[in-house]
């Protein structure tokens, strides 16, 4: 009896590839990050808390212990209101620095490279909550400033182009502390560095008039990029009319955002590509 037998089926030795998972279309990636942010920064919340107590303290400290020898009329907090948003801009932006360098250290964007989406959502995510925690601590901000006598006289348009010149402002600084961050090697040097930055209110016209300082100060904080912003945020709360500083507060914060996202990407491929 002939028996035929089969041929053995040939076995490949390599192993089959597994199926790449598709990327996430859209904005998807980025609104779970800035959900993850926004979580972050709930159960933070001594951070948060301090990032609006700060502005007030400046704030009632400007209005009631220096007020009355800087302007004896009492409308010194009318004079000192929009120093004080950008103070607390400044205070909330500065957070950003300090997460981003975190979650470089703690190795979450190395599994972030590994999922199928944009790494760099991660940096949108962080920037995106921070204007949104900011836009409230400010209007918080504004609304103890009027418990304390300030009195704006804004019309709606008014209101409405200084929340969105509020909002570019925060946009452009947070971006820039998240580049700090990005460029820091631990979240405490992005602490450290970033605080520097938070002197620049004090180097305008946020508190005092750049005629009433030095001679040799007044070319600094005239020409520097918060005079101008503040001076916009002034005229638009008092219903002054604006004079050429409001082209340059735009202008400055256009350049610092992009000096800002071109540094932060750049910063971002170079240390989480070697990662």
């Amino acid at each position: 009896m002939n028996t035929t037998l089969a041929a053995p089926r040939a076995v490949s030795s390599t192993p089959s590839s597994p199926t790449p998972r598709p990327r996430l279309r859209g904005f998807t990636a980025e609104a779970v990050f800035v959900g993850r942010s926004l979580r972050h920064s709930l159960r933070d919340g001594e951070s948060l808390l301090m990032a609006i107590m700060l502005p007030v303290m400046l704030m009632l400290m400007f209005t009631w212990v220096f007020g009355g020898a800087i302007d004896p009329s009492g409308a010194y907090v009318d004079y000192v209101v929009p120093g004080i948003i950008l103070t607390c801009a400044g205070f909330g932006a500065s957070s950003t620095a300090v997460y981003v360098a975190n979650d470089m250290r703690t190795g979450i964007i190395d599994r972030i490279r590994t999922m199928p989406l944009r790494a760099g959502a991660v940096l949108t995510g962080h920037v995106v909550a921070s204007v949104l925690r900011n836009l409230i601590a400010t209007a918080i901000v504004i609304g103890v400033g009027v418990l304390v006598g300030f009195r704006p006289t804004a019309n709606l348009g008014e209101w409405i182009a200084l929340a969105s010149l509020i909002a570019l402002y925060i946009l452009a600084i947070t971006y820039l502390f998240a580049a700090i961050g990005l460029a820091a090697g631990s979240p405490e040097g992005a602490n450290g560095y970033g605080f520097i930055l938070l002197f620049l209110p004090y180097l305008s016209s946020a508190f005092v008039p750049v005629a009433s300082m030095p001679e040799w100060l007044q070319p600094i904080a005239a020409n520097q990029p918060i005079t101008p912003i503040v001076e916009t945020i002034r005229a638009l709360l008092m219903d002054t009319p604006l004079q050429g500083e409001a082209w340059w507060a735009i202008g400055w914060c256009l350049v610092i955002l992009l000096i800002a996202v071109t540094w932060g990407a750049w910063l971002f491929r170079r240390k989480a590509g070697r990662r």
